[in-house]
């Protein structure tokens, strides 16, 4: 019996949480006898997608600002005319060359709404496709806010004219799709929930460390390492620490902050055994990224989150003001953060119980894969 065909198209454009969630999808659909086909549209992240994971890579684009409202290319150059109808056309070959029989489409229309010029294209080519593939939209359990009026009215047309289904990979019972979406209900018809999607509970670590601070793929992690840095020295010399700067973190940075660092502070950018070590930590220090968090909640791991606010960013705000209201999580502002606010942070949290495992849902890659062979055989309930 033929495996049934996936193509998966994943856009990031600053950090690496969007290709980090696809891949894990990606991969438990591989597990799942899927043959899959993910497309890639940002810069090459190490690891991803995965072994097993047939991949098609479009020539790069970036977020050109941290407001995400311009693209630029690998170099940082404005991505123009000509290089995104070269895109969109490579992007329309490795769909017909894969013949799919379902396409996800990661964030769109929820997000990534600079990727129109591709994506409306490709929504046509579905259209006229024989047989016609199923298009599913995979998005995160909190969307940004959008603050211009049309824009939700906008992507629940989308949503209506073309989607088959909305996968949310999240947990209703922690936050619902309507409370960052006003206009849910008129599309609930598709909404299907698949849990979160995070990594599986990782072994015991092979090294310890006390501290973890971590700046995801860290292209605005700067600030965040920097104050950890320095909250270290004015912390018992006793205390091991790990920073990980992330992959994205430009080079002038990572190099200023390699200097004069204690010797109890351990600097780099990328550990893949990152949620291991958080099972022997005592505290970790993050952004509260859709991944990041799903890494800390399988751990007992104190956390102090510092949610990502540049450019009018509310997503991870909601995810930290809930994980702290269930007592897993403290916050700290990201504007104005300093070291002797990370050091108060970090002493509250040594001292205070460790927080205890808790009861979400955090197998959405394997349910995720369930849901797309309910997909393809047309489950009612869908």
């Amino acid at each position: 019996m033929t495996a049934p065909r996936i193509f998966f198209y994943v856009q990031h454009l600053l950090g690496i949480g969007h290709i980090a969630r696809a891949s894990r999808i990606a991969n438990a659909l591989v597990q799942d006898g899927f043959d899959v086909t993910v497309v890639t549209g940002g810069l090459p992240v190490p690891g991803f997608p995965g072994d097993g994971v047939k991949t098609v890579a479009l020539p790069p684009v970036v977020a050109s600002n941290a407001g995400f409202s311009g693209l630029a290319d690998a170099d940082g150059r404005p991505a123009g005319e000509d290089f995104l109808s070269a895109r969109r056309d490579l992007l329309l070959e490795a769909f017909h060359a894969a013949r799919p029989d379902v396409v996800i489409i990661e964030a769109f229309p929820f997000g990534r709404r600079q990727m129109r010029f591709e994506l409306l294209p490709l929504f046509a080519a579905i259209d006229k496709a024989e047989p016609r593939p199923k298009l599913v939209s995979s998005v995160r359990d909190i969307l940004q806010e959008n603050r211009k009026a049309g824009r939700d009215a906008e992507t629940a047309a989308l949503v209506k004219d073309h989607f088959d289904a909305v996968l949310v990979h999240g947990d209703p019972d922690f936050i619902r799709l309507e409370d960052t979406f006003p206009l849910t209900a008129e599309i609930a018809d598709r909404l299907r929930y698949t849990g979160l999607v995070a990594a599986p509970p990782a072994p015991e670590p092979t090294e310890t460390f006390d501290i973890i601070a971590s700046a995801g793929g860290g292209a605005v992690g700067a600030a965040l390492i920097g104050a950890a840095k320095e909250a270290a020295a004015l912390l018992p010399a006793d205390l091991r620490w790990l920073l990980i700067a992330g992959p994205n973190l430009p080079e002038a940075d990572f190099a200023a902050l390699s200097q004069d660092a204690a010797p109890n502070v351990t600097l780099v950018r990328f550990r893949r055994d990152f949620p291991s070590l958080l099972r022997g930590a005592k505290v970790s220090i993050s952004q509260a990224g859709y991944n990041t968090v799903g890494d800390l909640l399988r751990t007992e791991c104190r956390a102090i989150l510092i949610p990502f606010v540049a450019g009018g960013e509310t997503e991870q705000t909601v995810r930290a003001e809930r994980l702290q209201a269930l007592g897993l999580a403290d916050i700290l502002p990201e504007t104005g953060l300093t070291p002797g606010h990370v050091k108060e942070a970090v002493e509250k949290a040594l001292a205070a119980p460790r927080s205890g495992l808790v009861s979400l849902d955090l197998d959405g890659a394997e349910k995720t894969a369930g849901i797309i062979r309910s997909i393809i055989a047309g489950d009612s309930k869908l």
